[in-house]
């Protein structure tokens, strides 16, 4: 095989500006072959293995669940502890009556008449375990399983906890704030604008259908059944909750283009201290349509109601086994606790 520099090359500088300087001659193709073998010994590959280019994020996404809005609502109280299983809450009404004066009479009288309605407690748990090798498993991933346990046994019972202060528990004298017996019935959609009746959903098929001024008539139709239920005691200017579902609460936004004005700034003309809150629960709750209340969270300085616990949360004591742990968390709830139902009204399919 000849080393001199084949002219080629000079031609490809010159021609096509492609510049070999320390290139002195080509290969021959069988040249290139001679140190071919002629099968592999090891087995055909394309490349590297996959997982060496997997690239791992180290921030974990984490699955969202609906919040929990009851305790927002209607506020939140400790009553007993985990050994407590019924609760009483005393109820005092005053009597008595009048009669015509004169000296010598002694007709009328006054009393107190006093109820004792009770409440049962529900507690439940959850377990929470892990190994030894699966912790190490998780590790290689930089996840904190043991953690992320604990994290999941708190948002499984608080979830739980939630759904009984809105509708209790079955087969326990333990009620909610949307299924309360002592709660007076739902009214209907009544009164629509320009003084047509109709009653019908604020919203179909995910479209706002109703007016400003049908949705609005609803709602003072609401404040009209709680001022009725309340004897007169629930004025305008009173604190005022007003809660329904999260599709219900984009009723709020109609607005009426005349007026350049919406049902939340009518609301908030008209009733100065109203307080929305929105919580999934209010949607088709019992298969009638969505739900909206009305709550005066006070009357005459006295509490409407409030969720009811005994015990938040108690973490027991961690078990070890050959290999692995285990550990069991327990909470307990009464429910919501309704002391002045005539101060809650409702409105159904909406």
């Amino acid at each position: 095989m000849s080393f001199t520099r084949n002219p080629e090359f000079d031609m490809l500088a010159s021609q096509f500006g492609i510049v070999l300087p320390e290139a002195m001659e080509y290969y021959p193709e069988d040249l290139m072959a001679m140190d071919a073998q002629p099968a592999l010994v090891t087995i055909s590959s394309s490349g590297i293995p996959s997982y060496l280019a997997n690239y791992i994020d180290p921030e974990l996404i984490k699955v969202l669940v609906t919040p929990n809005r009851a305790a927002q609502i209607i506020g939140e109280a400790k009553k007993g502890d985990w050994v407590t299983m019924t609760a009483t809450f005393p109820v005092i009404e005053n009597t008595g009556e009048v009669s015509s004066y004169g000296d010598y009479n002694e007709n009328g009288s006054v009393g107190a008449n006093a109820n004792f309605p009770q409440r049962q407690a529900y507690h439940y748990q959850t377990m929470t375990q892990w190994g030894e090798k699966q912790l190490e498993t998780y590790s290689l991933a930089k996840i904190d399983y043991a953690s992320r346990l604990n994290i999941a046994s708190a948002i499984v019972l608080d979830k739980f906890q939630n759904n009984t202060y809105f509708f209790g528990v079955a087969g326990l004298q333990n009620y909610g704030l949307l299924n309360d017996p002592a709660l007076s019935p739902p009214i209907a959609p009544g009164a629509k604008a320009f003084g047509s009746l109709g009653s019908g959903p604020w919203i179909t098929n995910g479209q706002v259908t109703a007016t400003p001024q049908e949705i609005y008539a609803d709602i003072q139709a609401l404040f009209l059944e709680l001022v009725t239920q309340s004897g007169g005691l629930i004025e305008m200017d009173n604190e005022l909750i007003l809660a329904m579902s999260p599709a219900s609460s984009v009723a709020m936004t109609a607005t009426n283009v005349t007026f350049a004005t919406n049902v939340f700034d009518m609301l908030k003309k008209n009733f100065p201290k109203i307080r929305f809150e929105t919580a999934a629960q209010y949607a088709n709750p019992f298969g009638a349509g969505n739900l909206v209340q009305m709550i005066a969270p006070s009357v005459d300085g006295q509490e409407t109601g409030f969720c009811a616990f005994t015990e938040k949360m108690r973490a027991h004591a961690i078990v070890r086994k050959t290999s692995s742990f285990l550990q069991k968390k327990s909470q307990g709830s009464w429910g919501a606790v309704i002391r002045q139902p005539f101060a809650i009204a409702q409105l159904v399919g909406v």
